[in-house]
């Protein structure tokens, strides 16, 4: 009888056991619903954040936030609200997504061999499978919302939004999102007809010669005067002198060097020859003949630029025009480069008179009026400015200044050469006083190669600039730089020589006096600049003080933006010629075929030819000797 009424007791311990589990599952499976209808309605109207919500900024016209609907990016918002609102309801959807398996909790619970587990340990662990399951089936959704979004883009969002905002967003236009798309810089046009090509020439040509700097020159450091890529060392701040910056102590020999460095800073370079219109030969031929001015053995000053000229016509790019378009500058005058090939131990070497120089365009700093294939370039100063500001500043300095003096000259006597009149100019100053000053200019002092030299030229409205061993002198320069009015005895001096650089009119900027007249004494040069009217020589400076940028190189380290320089107009006039030289080469009457080579002078100065003023000038040639 106790076993029977044990067994009942067993039987109504698991029907209650069942009732409970039954009963604890259904008020879960009721919460849970419950909740989750809350959480929507949370989540609907209720983000929180730093941002202000969607809702708040649709509010009535009346609101304080309404003002703000036009600022409205629905993309933006949209897809922020859609992610937070995922974001909420991550762990809501667990229990909506899925519910805990009470025939497997049962089944668990009342196992033969379930001894220790209890109702809370067998629910924990199958809630937990649950919630795995739940997070991989949302992780699947919310990718797959994802990619759809992103295939529909604003479509659906928008849609969605209209919904939940009412109507006054509708009013919102999306803002178009804009790419900033960098485009390749086209070839700039002004370059077309102006590309140039540097030809990679072998280093003993150029580099070299740096290299073993000491052995340039038996007189000078040229190591010194090499450095800063050619300008020299720079000058110490004399504020009574010239400017704070920009100001080298420049040796005029180093052009080449100057010239090279310029050209490696040139806009329209280019590395295919076929499409320059001119090919630069970076040919250090001043260096190079300067080692052996002196050397009574000529073949050793040819060596080297024989040497160079077989190199050029073996390459492609001399047939093209036979090296008509090739061009390069020798920072000497011609003199030292037109050694007459039939005397070995005379000056210079004969670079200029090799067959495949005559076809090159050879510049100097002074050419031989008799010639077609040389032209002069400036000879470089000791200003090389790296700004346009600092050649206006220079410029409106030079035109303020009070010039105390009539005329000065810086140079020396010549009582060896009959046709100088340097004995004549400095008798002449010596007897004005205090209307002139004379700076005399010896191999010892080397007081006229200083930018000292500036002070007089500045203190000075003429400068009187006569031919010394050769037509030009690099005080012509230099009194230009100074704001001073240039005196020339020989057109030959500059008029004929740096076509590209000033104006055909000379009389704008400079005064002309024949040698004979000085010579003969019929002339007395105070009185004649005297006789000139003073607005003829404001005009005359002002003309000089706008002339500075056409002599001066700039710094090759830098770019000047607005401003020409020496070499801006140097390389113009070198592509004009290439091309006047091309058209000439389809015409069947040749190149220069226009003119007798003597006569060079009056063609490139005057594009004509005939009887001229000058030439009594040229009807013989100057001494051959240059420094």
């Amino acid at each position: 009888m106790t076993g029977k009424c044990l067994c009942r007791s067993q039987s109504w311990y698991i029907v209650f056991i069942s009732f409970l589990i039954w009963f604890t599952s259904f008020y879960l499976y009721s919460s849970s619903i419950t909740f989750g209808k809350r959480g929507d309605s949370f989540l609907g109207n209720n983000q929180t954040g730093s941002s202000e919500s969607l809702y708040d900024v649709s509010i009535d016209e009346t609101g304080a936030k309404s003002s703000h609907v036009e600022d409205v990016t629905i993309e933006d918002n949209v897809e922020k609200a859609i992610d937070e609102t995922e974001n909420e309801r991550r762990h809501i959807n667990v229990y909506m997504d899925g519910d805990i398996d009470i025939d497997q909790l049962i089944a668990s619970l009342m196992s033969d061999n379930n001894e220790t587990e209890t109702f809370e340990t067998i629910s924990s662990k199958l809630l937990e499978q649950e919630l795995r399951n739940a997070k991989d089936y949302n992780r699947g959704r919310r990718e797959r919302v994802r990619r759809t979004r992103k295939r529909n883009k604003i479509k659906p969002v928008a849609a969605a939004l209209s919904r939940s905002i009412g109507k006054k967003v509708d009013k919102v236009v999306p803002k178009r999102r804009k790419q900033n798309v960098v485009k390749p810089e086209p070839i700039p046009s002004s370059c077309l007809g102006r590309y140039i090509f540097i030809h990679d020439i072998p280093r003993k040509f150029n580099q070299d010669l740096l290299d073993n700097c000491k052995s340039l020159s038996v007189f000078t450091d040229m190591c010194d005067s090499a450095l800063n890529l050619g300008l020299g060392s720079a000058l110490p701040s004399k504020e009574n002198l010239y400017s704070k910056t920009g100001w080298f102590s420049t040796n005029q020999f180093l052009l080449e060097v100057i010239f090279h460095n310029r050209m490696k800073q040139y806009r329209c370079l280019t590395n295919e020859s076929s499409l320059a219109a001119a090919i630069y030969v970076p040919y250090y031929a001043g260096l190079d003949v300067g080692r052996y001015l002196w050397d009574r053995l000529g073949f050793r000053r040819d060596h080297d630029a024989v040497e160079l000229v077989k190199w050029l016509a073996g390459r492609p790019e001399w047939t093209k025009m036979w090296g008509r378009n090739h061009f390069l500058v020798a920072g000497r005058i011609n003199w030292d480069f037109r050694r007459d090939p039939k005397n070995v131990s005379d000056w210079g070497n004969g670079l200029l008179n090799f067959p495949e120089s005559k076809n090159m365009t050879m510049l100097v700093i002074e050419s031989s009026p008799w010639n077609n294939n040389n032209f002069a370039i400036p000879y470089p100063t000791n200003f090389h400015p790296s700004k346009d500001d600092n050649v206006f500043q220079w410029q409106n300095r030079m035109r303020r200044l009070k010039r105390r003096l009539l005329f000065s000259f810086a140079g020396a006597r010549r009582p060896n050469r009959d046709e100088s009149i340097h004995n004549e100019i400095i008798d002449q100053c010596l007897a004005s006083r205090k209307k002139c000053r004379f700076l005399e200019c010896d191999d010892q002092s080397q007081r006229c190669s200083k930018p000292e030299n500036l002070m007089l030229f500045q203190s000075s409205i003429f400068c009187l600039q006569p031919p010394g061993d050769s037509y030009t002198r690099r005080s012509i320069f230099d009194s230009i730089l100074a704001g001073c009015i240039p005196v020339f005895f020989h057109p030959g001096s500059t008029y004929v020589q740096y076509i590209w650089h000033f104006p055909k009119d000379y009389t704008q900027y400079s005064v002309l006096i024949p040698t004979n007249a000085v010579k003969s004494g019929n002339v007395k040069i105070e009185k004649l600049l005297q006789r000139i009217p003073r607005e003829k020589t404001t005009a005359m400076r002002d003309e000089v003080v706008k002339l500075i940028p056409n002599v001066i190189y700039a710094d090759p380290a830098s770019k000047l933006e607005t401003i020409e320089d020496a070499f801006d107009l140097t390389v113009k006039g070198v592509l004009d010629r290439v091309e006047t030289i091309r058209k000439q080469m389809k015409d069947t009457k040749g190149v220069n075929s226009e003119f007798p080579e003597q006569e060079s002078w009056k063609y490139f100065t005057f594009g004509k030819l005939g009887s001229h003023e000058w030439d009594p000038f040229f009807s013989s040639k100057l001494v051959k000797h240059g420094t």
